[in-house]
């Protein structure tokens, strides 16, 4: 038998760990951001999602990307390791592209999916899937993040309607969202609906001004006597217990997705060490150069092993909302100073958007924090290990 070969792009042979279907969906998740989105993202972070590509939703929905983890519906019902490796591409080309479909499917879809009504199942799903509706998804305010059971949207009925005030930040697709799922204050508990944009009191804000996760479009949501029928709200939950299951689906797609980034930055980071030459050799030559790229290859490969884990065990036995947490707060850790120090190597060209990387710097300082803060997950871990309630 012949001795193995060492690959720097996959020292580990992760790919052996793959079947031949799985390369495949990778393959041709990778071919269509090559084609569609790779030419233009630059642009698009730089003008700060003004030119959002809303028309990139159809083409997610052709390849079967929205909600593609989700069965029925005439969704594709593919597995948590066929996702990841979907979130991981799409990260590797930039995060923001990543929270379009993730936002899509882990929290807007899943959502609908899991807890509406069946007649509001049907309304939405199909077309959702397809890209041809887009959703959003309001739980984060403006002064209650990490802390969303004080939120002050509220939901009061009247007759057998729902009538809806209050304002949800931060929420991505949300300036061109057909449906926004909103989780309110209501006399019986948090609850869910799902709200038809076009409907009167309801608008969306452009948010301007952002460093991070520019080539997406990010909204302030506004709800003025929102009128619902009974049927939009989700009759199958109440209380936290609905949007906080939304966001550990949306975390398990950040656990492979920061390493997407993290590969984009190394990857980048080996190329040009080869090339960039200082006091006549290539900088690649150098041992304090070596160091770090020797340190980013442990990262992302651990990372990347940590990914497909949890990945082959979300399919098996599923996974726990302490694992997530696990995965989630290694994997973003670890792919941001990855990021770094892919900078260094790049020097004064690290800054410049010829590159990725200060892209990929500045989109994963909003993943650190978005779908629960270092802190949270480390509290998560934390009263998982000892028993003890930290939160407050």
């Amino acid at each position: 038998m012949p001795a193995p070969s060492f690959v720097p792009l996959d020292p580990l042979s992760l790919d052996d760990l793959l079947s031949p279907e799985e390369v495949a969906i990778r393959s041709s998740v990778r071919a269509m951001l090559d084609r569609d989105v790779e030419p233009h993202i630059a642009q698009w972070f730089e003008t700060g999602g003004v030119e959002a590509p809303r028309e990139l939703f159809r083409e997610f929905g052709r390849l079967g990307l929205l909600g593609m983890h989700l069965e029925g519906y005439t969704l594709p019902g593919m597995s948590s390791v066929d996702y990841g490796l979907a979130c991981l591409e799409l990260e590797a080309c930039d995060s923001g592209i990543r929270s379009m479909v993730s936002v899509q499917g882990s929290l807007a879809m899943y959502a609908i999916w899991a807890f509406a009504t069946e007649e509001e199942k049907q309304r939405w799903l199909p077309g959702m899937g397809s890209g041809e509706i887009v959703g959003c998804f309001g739980l984060t305010e403006a002064d209650h993040g990490s802390d969303p059971g004080h939120m002050r949207t509220t939901a009061r009925r009247d007759g057998d309607d729902w009538v809806l005030d209050g304002g949800k930040m931060w929420i991505s697709n949300g300036t061109f969202a057909d449906v926004a799922v909103v989780w309110a204050q209501t006399d019986e508990g948090i609850r869910g609906f799902a709200v038809p944009t076009d409907t009167p009191g309801f608008s969306a804000r452009l948010i301007k001004h952002k460093m991070s996760l520019r080539a997406a479009a990010t909204a302030e949501l506004v709800l003025e006597g929102v009128r619902l029928p009974a049927g939009a709200m989700f009759p199958e939950v109440r209380g936290l217990k609905g949007p906080l299951s939304c966001l550990t689906e949306a975390r398990y797609g950040i656990v492979w997705g920061s390493m997407g980034a993290a590969r984009s930055s190394y990857e980048t980071a080996l190329d040009y060490s080869r090339t960039r030459e200082q006091f006549g050799r290539p900088i690649g030559g150098f041992q304090l150069t070596q160091a770090k790229l020797a340190d980013m290859c442990l990262e992302l490969h651990k990372g990347m092993l940590l990914a497909l884990h949890l990945g082959r065990r979300k399919d098996s036995v599923g996974l726990t909302t302490e694992q997530v947490s696990f995965g989630k707060l290694n994997n973003v850790r670890e792919a941001l100073d990855i990021c770094r120090t892919s900078r260094t190597i790049l020097g004064a060209n690290g800054i410049s958007l010829e590159y990725p990387v200060i892209r990929h710097m500045n989109n994963l300082e909003s993943v650190l924090t978005y779908e629960g803060t270092v802190e949270m997950h480390t509290l998560i871990l934390g009263q998982a290990l000892t028993g003890q309630n930290a939160f407050s």
